[in-house]
Protein backbone atom coordinates (compact mmCIF):
# COMPACT_ATOMS: atom_id res chain seq x y z
CA UNK A 1 0.00 0.00 0.00
CA UNK A 2 1.31 3.43 -0.98
CA UNK A 3 -0.16 6.70 0.26
CA UNK A 4 0.99 10.22 -0.72
CA UNK A 5 -0.40 13.34 0.94
CA UNK A 6 0.31 17.07 0.75
CA UNK A 7 2.72 18.17 3.46
CA UNK A 8 4.06 21.58 4.42
CA UNK A 9 7.19 22.12 2.29
CA UNK A 10 10.37 21.27 4.19
CA UNK A 11 13.24 23.73 3.83
CA UNK A 12 15.96 21.17 4.50
CA UNK A 13 14.91 17.73 3.29
CA UNK A 14 18.30 16.26 4.21
CA UNK A 15 17.67 16.92 7.90
CA UNK A 16 15.24 13.98 7.82
CA UNK A 17 17.65 11.55 6.11
CA UNK A 18 19.75 8.89 7.78
CA UNK A 19 23.17 10.35 8.74
CA UNK A 20 25.03 7.10 8.03
CA UNK A 21 23.38 6.07 4.74
CA UNK A 22 21.38 8.97 3.33
CA UNK A 23 19.05 8.22 0.44
CA UNK A 24 18.45 11.41 -1.53
CA UNK A 25 17.91 13.03 -4.93
CA UNK A 26 18.10 16.84 -4.94
CA UNK A 27 18.36 19.80 -7.28
CA UNK A 28 17.98 23.47 -6.28
CA UNK A 29 16.43 22.43 -2.97
CA UNK A 30 13.71 20.33 -4.61
CA UNK A 31 13.74 16.56 -4.66
CA UNK A 32 13.02 13.51 -2.55
CA UNK A 33 14.70 11.94 0.49
CA UNK A 34 14.06 8.80 2.47
CA UNK A 35 13.13 9.51 6.09
CA UNK A 36 15.34 7.57 8.47
CA UNK A 37 16.99 4.26 7.62
CA UNK A 38 14.05 1.91 7.01
CA UNK A 39 14.21 0.25 3.59
CA UNK A 40 11.00 -1.61 2.88
CA UNK A 41 12.11 -3.46 -0.25
CA UNK A 42 15.22 -3.77 -2.38
CA UNK A 43 16.06 -5.14 -5.81
CA UNK A 44 19.74 -6.10 -5.85
CA UNK A 45 21.28 -7.41 -9.08
CA UNK A 46 24.82 -8.84 -8.98
CA UNK A 47 26.98 -9.72 -11.97
CA UNK A 48 26.43 -12.89 -13.96
CA UNK A 49 22.64 -12.99 -13.98
CA UNK A 50 22.48 -13.75 -17.71
CA UNK A 51 20.71 -10.58 -18.82
CA UNK A 52 21.30 -6.85 -18.63
CA UNK A 53 21.05 -5.74 -15.02
CA UNK A 54 18.78 -2.86 -16.05
CA UNK A 55 16.42 -5.33 -17.78
CA UNK A 56 16.26 -7.56 -14.70
CA UNK A 57 15.64 -4.51 -12.53
CA UNK A 58 13.00 -3.06 -14.88
CA UNK A 59 11.08 -6.36 -14.98
CA UNK A 60 11.24 -6.74 -11.20
CA UNK A 61 10.06 -3.14 -10.76
CA UNK A 62 7.14 -3.69 -13.14
CA UNK A 63 6.05 -6.73 -11.13
CA UNK A 64 6.30 -4.80 -7.86
CA UNK A 65 4.43 -1.79 -9.29
CA UNK A 66 1.61 -3.87 -10.77
CA UNK A 67 0.86 -5.34 -7.35
CA UNK A 68 1.00 -2.02 -5.50
CA UNK A 69 -2.13 -0.19 -4.38
CA UNK A 70 -1.31 3.51 -4.79
CA UNK A 71 -3.29 6.41 -3.33
CA UNK A 72 -1.64 9.54 -4.75
CA UNK A 73 -3.82 12.63 -5.23
CA UNK A 74 -0.71 14.87 -5.38
CA UNK A 75 0.61 13.60 -8.70
CA UNK A 76 3.96 15.44 -8.78
CA UNK A 77 7.33 14.08 -9.95
CA UNK A 78 8.55 11.82 -7.14
CA UNK A 79 5.18 11.05 -5.52
CA UNK A 80 3.55 7.64 -5.19
CA UNK A 81 5.60 4.46 -5.24
CA UNK A 82 9.28 5.37 -5.69
CA UNK A 83 12.54 3.45 -5.79
CA UNK A 84 16.04 4.99 -5.58
CA UNK A 85 18.58 3.25 -7.81
CA UNK A 86 22.26 3.03 -8.69
CA UNK A 87 23.56 0.71 -11.40
CA UNK A 88 27.10 -0.32 -12.27
CA UNK A 89 28.94 1.13 -15.25
CA UNK A 90 30.01 -2.31 -16.50
CA UNK A 91 27.82 -5.42 -16.57
CA UNK A 92 30.84 -7.40 -15.39
CA UNK A 93 31.54 -5.22 -12.34
CA UNK A 94 31.88 -6.96 -8.98
CA UNK A 95 29.63 -4.28 -7.44
CA UNK A 96 25.86 -4.77 -7.22
CA UNK A 97 23.26 -2.69 -9.02
CA UNK A 98 20.51 -1.77 -6.58
CA UNK A 99 17.02 -0.26 -6.31
CA UNK A 100 15.80 0.69 -2.82
CA UNK A 101 12.22 1.41 -1.70
CA UNK A 102 12.08 3.31 1.64
CA UNK A 103 9.07 3.23 3.93
CA UNK A 104 8.72 7.03 4.23
CA UNK A 105 9.69 9.68 1.67
CA UNK A 106 9.57 13.46 1.98
CA UNK A 107 9.53 15.53 -1.20
CA UNK A 108 9.32 19.05 -2.52
CA UNK A 109 8.64 20.39 -6.02
CA UNK A 110 8.14 24.02 -7.01
CA UNK A 111 6.87 25.15 -3.61
CA UNK A 112 4.70 22.13 -2.84
CA UNK A 113 5.58 19.45 -0.32
CA UNK A 114 4.41 15.90 0.27
CA UNK A 115 4.94 12.79 2.32
CA UNK A 116 4.69 9.25 0.99
CA UNK A 117 4.23 6.25 3.26
CA UNK A 118 4.74 2.74 1.91
CA UNK A 119 3.82 -0.52 3.64
CA UNK A 120 3.95 -4.20 2.74
CA UNK A 121 0.71 -5.83 1.65
CA UNK A 122 -1.43 -6.53 4.70
CA UNK A 123 0.36 -4.04 6.92
CA UNK A 124 -1.31 -0.84 8.11
CA UNK A 125 -0.02 2.53 6.95
CA UNK A 126 0.71 5.20 9.53
CA UNK A 127 -2.00 7.82 9.88
CA UNK A 128 -1.79 11.11 8.00
CA UNK A 129 -0.54 13.17 10.93
CA UNK A 130 3.22 13.53 11.51
CA UNK A 131 4.75 11.02 13.93
CA UNK A 132 8.06 10.55 15.70
CA UNK A 133 9.66 9.12 12.56
CA UNK A 134 9.29 12.53 10.93
CA UNK A 135 11.40 14.42 13.41
CA UNK A 136 14.42 16.02 11.80
CA UNK A 137 17.82 14.91 13.03
CA UNK A 138 20.47 17.43 14.04
CA UNK A 139 23.55 17.28 11.85
CA UNK A 140 26.56 15.60 13.41
CA UNK A 141 29.89 17.37 14.01
CA UNK A 142 31.78 18.78 11.06
CA UNK A 143 34.36 16.41 9.68
CA UNK A 144 37.03 16.52 6.99
CA UNK A 145 38.66 13.96 4.78
CA UNK A 146 41.47 13.88 2.26
CA UNK A 147 42.06 11.62 -0.72
CA UNK A 148 45.20 10.76 -2.64
CA UNK A 149 46.19 8.58 -5.58
CA UNK A 150 44.34 5.29 -5.69
CA UNK A 151 44.96 2.35 -8.01
CA UNK A 152 45.78 4.79 -10.84
CA UNK A 153 48.54 7.34 -10.21
CA UNK A 154 48.80 10.57 -12.24
CA UNK A 155 51.77 9.11 -14.13
CA UNK A 156 49.89 5.87 -14.67
CA UNK A 157 46.92 7.77 -16.01
CA UNK A 158 49.06 9.47 -18.64
CA UNK A 159 50.43 6.06 -19.65
CA UNK A 160 46.86 4.82 -19.94
CA UNK A 161 45.98 7.78 -22.16
CA UNK A 162 48.89 6.94 -24.43
CA UNK A 163 47.71 3.31 -24.57
CA UNK A 164 44.24 4.51 -25.58
CA UNK A 165 45.74 6.78 -28.26
CA UNK A 166 47.57 3.77 -29.71
CA UNK A 167 44.30 1.86 -29.95
CA UNK A 168 42.57 4.85 -31.54
CA UNK A 169 45.38 5.24 -34.08
CA UNK A 170 44.98 1.55 -34.91
CA UNK A 171 41.30 2.03 -35.70
CA UNK A 172 40.00 0.11 -32.69
CA UNK A 173 37.87 3.06 -31.53
CA UNK A 174 37.45 6.75 -32.25
CA UNK A 175 36.97 7.70 -28.58
CA UNK A 176 37.79 5.98 -25.28
CA UNK A 177 36.82 7.56 -21.95
CA UNK A 178 39.42 6.80 -19.28
CA UNK A 179 38.94 7.41 -15.56
CA UNK A 180 41.29 7.54 -12.61
CA UNK A 181 40.59 7.16 -8.91
CA UNK A 182 41.45 8.81 -5.62
CA UNK A 183 41.26 6.93 -2.33
CA UNK A 184 41.17 7.88 1.33
CA UNK A 185 39.20 7.64 4.57
CA UNK A 186 36.96 9.74 6.76
CA UNK A 187 36.25 9.19 10.47
CA UNK A 188 33.85 6.42 11.40
CA UNK A 189 30.44 7.78 12.29
CA UNK A 190 30.77 10.86 10.06
CA UNK A 191 27.43 12.42 9.15
CA UNK A 192 27.42 11.94 5.37
CA UNK A 193 24.52 14.35 5.00
CA UNK A 194 27.07 17.16 5.44
CA UNK A 195 28.78 16.11 2.22
CA UNK A 196 25.47 15.83 0.35
CA UNK A 197 24.47 19.29 1.57
CA UNK A 198 27.84 20.82 0.62
CA UNK A 199 27.55 19.43 -2.92
CA UNK A 200 23.91 20.46 -3.24
CA UNK A 201 24.66 24.00 -2.05
CA UNK A 202 27.86 24.46 -4.03
CA UNK A 203 26.53 22.98 -7.28
CA UNK A 204 22.78 23.68 -7.26
CA UNK A 205 22.31 23.06 -10.99
CA UNK A 206 23.55 19.48 -10.74
CA UNK A 207 21.67 16.40 -9.57
CA UNK A 208 22.95 15.73 -6.06
CA UNK A 209 22.47 12.09 -5.12
CA UNK A 210 23.08 9.63 -2.30
CA UNK A 211 22.20 5.98 -2.93
CA UNK A 212 23.68 3.04 -1.02
CA UNK A 213 26.89 4.89 -0.16
CA UNK A 214 27.34 6.46 -3.61
CA UNK A 215 27.36 10.25 -3.17
CA UNK A 216 27.95 12.89 -5.81
CA UNK A 217 26.72 15.84 -7.86
CA UNK A 218 26.22 15.04 -11.53
CA UNK A 219 25.78 17.70 -14.21
CA UNK A 220 24.71 15.10 -16.79
CA UNK A 221 21.15 13.82 -17.08
CA UNK A 222 20.98 10.35 -18.58
CA UNK A 223 17.22 10.34 -19.18
CA UNK A 224 14.09 11.85 -17.61
CA UNK A 225 10.53 10.63 -18.15
CA UNK A 226 7.48 12.55 -16.98
CA UNK A 227 3.99 11.95 -18.38
CA UNK A 228 5.50 10.01 -21.34
CA UNK A 229 7.79 12.90 -22.32
CA UNK A 230 11.45 11.88 -22.52
CA UNK A 231 14.26 14.40 -22.09
CA UNK A 232 18.01 13.85 -21.99
CA UNK A 233 21.12 16.01 -21.96
CA UNK A 234 24.49 15.13 -23.45
CA UNK A 235 27.67 16.64 -21.96
CA UNK A 236 30.96 16.00 -23.74
CA UNK A 237 33.77 18.49 -24.22
CA UNK A 238 35.14 20.25 -21.15
CA UNK A 239 37.36 23.16 -20.15
CA UNK A 240 38.11 24.71 -16.76
CA UNK A 241 36.74 28.13 -15.82
CA UNK A 242 39.07 31.14 -15.80
CA UNK A 243 40.19 33.14 -12.77
CA UNK A 244 38.38 36.27 -13.99
CA UNK A 245 35.86 37.40 -16.62
CA UNK A 246 38.48 37.75 -19.37
CA UNK A 247 39.91 34.29 -18.77
CA UNK A 248 36.37 32.90 -18.60
CA UNK A 249 35.56 34.40 -21.99
CA UNK A 250 38.76 33.04 -23.49
CA UNK A 251 38.11 29.55 -22.09
CA UNK A 252 34.52 29.41 -23.34
CA UNK A 253 35.58 30.68 -26.79
CA UNK A 254 38.31 28.05 -26.97
CA UNK A 255 35.87 25.25 -26.09
CA UNK A 256 33.24 26.47 -28.54
CA UNK A 257 35.77 26.41 -31.40
CA UNK A 258 37.75 23.31 -30.42
CA UNK A 259 37.53 20.71 -33.20
CA UNK A 260 38.62 17.99 -30.80
CA UNK A 261 35.88 18.81 -28.27
CA UNK A 262 33.19 19.37 -30.91
CA UNK A 263 33.97 15.99 -32.50
CA UNK A 264 33.92 14.31 -29.08
CA UNK A 265 30.55 15.91 -28.37
CA UNK A 266 29.06 14.86 -31.71
CA UNK A 267 30.10 11.24 -31.06
CA UNK A 268 28.20 11.33 -27.77
CA UNK A 269 25.06 12.92 -29.25
CA UNK A 270 24.81 10.43 -32.12
CA UNK A 271 25.33 7.52 -29.73
CA UNK A 272 22.42 8.69 -27.57
CA UNK A 273 20.09 9.25 -30.52
CA UNK A 274 20.79 5.79 -31.95
CA UNK A 275 20.15 4.16 -28.56
CA UNK A 276 16.89 6.01 -27.90
CA UNK A 277 15.38 5.63 -31.37
CA UNK A 278 13.86 2.10 -30.91
CA UNK A 279 12.09 3.15 -27.69
CA UNK A 280 10.64 6.58 -28.50
CA UNK A 281 8.71 8.59 -31.06
CA UNK A 282 9.05 12.15 -32.41
CA UNK A 283 12.64 12.64 -31.30
CA UNK A 284 14.30 16.05 -31.64
CA UNK A 285 17.73 17.44 -30.73
CA UNK A 286 19.26 20.90 -30.99
CA UNK A 287 21.43 21.31 -34.08
CA UNK A 288 24.35 22.94 -32.27
CA UNK A 289 25.65 22.35 -28.72
CA UNK A 290 25.40 25.14 -26.16
CA UNK A 291 27.83 26.07 -23.39
CA UNK A 292 26.79 24.85 -19.94
CA UNK A 293 28.46 26.96 -17.24
CA UNK A 294 29.18 25.32 -13.88
CA UNK A 295 31.06 26.88 -10.95
CA UNK A 296 34.37 25.26 -11.94
CA UNK A 297 34.12 24.45 -15.66
CA UNK A 298 32.32 24.75 -19.00
CA UNK A 299 30.75 21.81 -20.88
CA UNK A 300 29.44 21.50 -24.42
CA UNK A 301 25.80 20.40 -24.01
CA UNK A 302 22.95 19.20 -26.23
CA UNK A 303 19.34 18.59 -25.13
CA UNK A 304 17.20 15.82 -26.63
CA UNK A 305 13.41 15.40 -26.35
CA UNK A 306 11.08 12.58 -27.44
CA UNK A 307 7.82 10.77 -26.67
CA UNK A 308 8.04 7.44 -24.84
CA UNK A 309 6.63 4.41 -26.66
CA UNK A 310 3.88 2.35 -25.00
CA UNK A 311 5.01 -0.25 -22.49
CA UNK A 312 8.37 1.36 -21.86
CA UNK A 313 9.66 2.88 -18.61
CA UNK A 314 12.50 5.09 -17.48
CA UNK A 315 14.48 1.99 -16.48
CA UNK A 316 14.03 0.49 -19.94
CA UNK A 317 15.52 3.67 -21.41
CA UNK A 318 18.36 3.54 -18.90
CA UNK A 319 19.25 0.10 -20.22
CA UNK A 320 18.98 1.29 -23.82
CA UNK A 321 21.20 4.36 -23.55
CA UNK A 322 23.79 3.26 -20.99
CA UNK A 323 26.72 3.41 -21.35
CA UNK A 324 26.76 6.55 -23.45
CA UNK A 325 29.65 7.65 -25.60
CA UNK A 326 30.15 10.49 -23.12
CA UNK A 327 31.35 8.08 -20.41
CA UNK A 328 32.50 5.06 -22.46
CA UNK A 329 33.48 6.04 -25.99
CA UNK A 330 32.75 5.21 -29.63
CA UNK A 331 31.97 2.60 -30.77
CA UNK A 332 30.73 1.72 -27.32
CA UNK A 333 31.45 -2.06 -27.24
CA UNK A 334 35.05 -1.53 -28.36
CA UNK A 335 35.49 1.37 -25.93
CA UNK A 336 34.16 -0.63 -22.96
CA UNK A 337 36.46 -3.52 -23.85
CA UNK A 338 39.41 -1.11 -23.94
CA UNK A 339 38.43 0.40 -20.58
CA UNK A 340 38.38 -3.08 -19.02
CA UNK A 341 41.92 -3.71 -20.23
CA UNK A 342 43.47 -0.29 -19.63
CA UNK A 343 41.94 0.91 -16.32
CA UNK A 344 43.56 -0.80 -13.28
CA UNK A 345 40.37 -0.86 -11.20
CA UNK A 346 36.68 -1.77 -11.25
CA UNK A 347 34.62 1.41 -11.73
CA UNK A 348 31.73 -0.02 -9.72
CA UNK A 349 28.83 2.44 -9.97
CA UNK A 350 30.96 5.37 -11.13
CA UNK A 351 29.65 6.58 -14.54
CA UNK A 352 26.67 4.26 -14.14
CA UNK A 353 23.00 5.30 -13.97
CA UNK A 354 21.75 6.81 -10.70
CA UNK A 355 18.27 8.17 -9.98
CA UNK A 356 14.70 7.18 -9.19
CA UNK A 357 11.66 5.56 -10.81
CA UNK A 358 7.97 5.64 -9.87
CA UNK A 359 5.16 3.14 -10.27
CA UNK A 360 4.08 4.60 -13.62
CA UNK A 361 7.54 4.29 -15.15
CA UNK A 362 8.40 7.98 -14.78
CA UNK A 363 11.74 8.90 -13.32
CA UNK A 364 14.91 10.96 -13.36
CA UNK A 365 18.27 9.33 -14.03
CA UNK A 366 21.68 10.93 -14.22
CA UNK A 367 25.15 9.57 -14.90
CA UNK A 368 27.02 9.08 -11.62
CA UNK A 369 29.79 11.65 -12.08
CA UNK A 370 31.68 13.91 -9.63
CA UNK A 371 31.08 11.16 -7.09
CA UNK A 372 32.61 8.80 -4.56
CA UNK A 373 31.67 5.46 -3.06
CA UNK A 374 31.66 5.37 0.76
CA UNK A 375 32.13 2.01 2.49
CA UNK A 376 31.85 1.83 6.29
CA UNK A 377 34.47 -0.10 8.21
CA UNK A 378 34.99 -0.75 11.93
CA UNK A 379 37.46 2.12 12.40
CA UNK A 380 36.91 4.42 9.40
CA UNK A 381 34.83 4.97 6.29
CA UNK A 382 36.70 4.20 3.07
CA UNK A 383 36.29 6.70 0.21
CA UNK A 384 36.98 6.07 -3.46
CA UNK A 385 36.39 8.97 -5.85
CA UNK A 386 36.48 8.92 -9.65
CA UNK A 387 36.87 11.30 -12.59
CA UNK A 388 37.47 10.73 -16.28
CA UNK A 389 38.16 12.35 -19.65
CA UNK A 390 37.30 11.47 -23.23
CA UNK A 391 40.35 10.43 -25.25
CA UNK A 392 40.26 11.07 -29.02
CA UNK A 393 42.99 11.21 -31.67
CA UNK A 394 43.89 14.83 -30.82
CA UNK A 395 44.16 14.24 -27.07
CA UNK A 396 47.25 15.17 -25.07
CA UNK A 397 47.96 13.03 -21.97
CA UNK A 398 48.92 15.96 -19.73
CA UNK A 399 45.88 17.99 -20.78
CA UNK A 400 43.56 15.03 -20.08
CA UNK A 401 45.12 14.60 -16.64
CA UNK A 402 44.45 18.28 -15.91
CA UNK A 403 40.81 17.79 -16.99
CA UNK A 404 40.37 15.02 -14.41
CA UNK A 405 41.80 17.32 -11.73
CA UNK A 406 39.16 19.93 -12.58
CA UNK A 407 36.43 17.29 -12.38
CA UNK A 408 37.69 16.02 -9.01
CA UNK A 409 37.48 19.49 -7.48
CA UNK A 410 33.79 19.53 -6.42
CA UNK A 411 34.14 16.37 -4.37
CA UNK A 412 37.64 17.08 -3.02
CA UNK A 413 36.56 20.56 -1.91
CA UNK A 414 33.41 19.20 -0.27
CA UNK A 415 35.38 16.50 1.58
CA UNK A 416 37.71 19.17 2.95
Amino acid sequence: MVQTREFDPVDDLLAYADPDRPLAWLRRGDGIVAVGDTVLASIRVPAGEGALRSTIMADAWRALSENAEVDDPVGLPGTGLVGFGALTFDEGSDADSILLVPSIILGRHQGRGWITRIAQAGDDLPQDQPDAALESRAYGPHWAGTVGPGAQSPEGYQRSVRAALTRIAGGEASKIVLARDLAGTIPAGSDLRRLVRALSTGYPDTWTFAVDGLIGASPETLVTVQDRTVTARVLAGTIGRGADADEDAAASAHLASSTKDIDEHEYAVQSLLESLRPHVRAMAASEQPFLLKLPNLFHLATDVEAELSEGESALDLVGAVHPTAAVAGTPTPAAVAAIREIEPFDRGRYAGPVGWIDGDGNGEWAIALRCAQFTAGPEAIAVTAYAGAGIVAASDPETELLETRVKFRPLVDALA
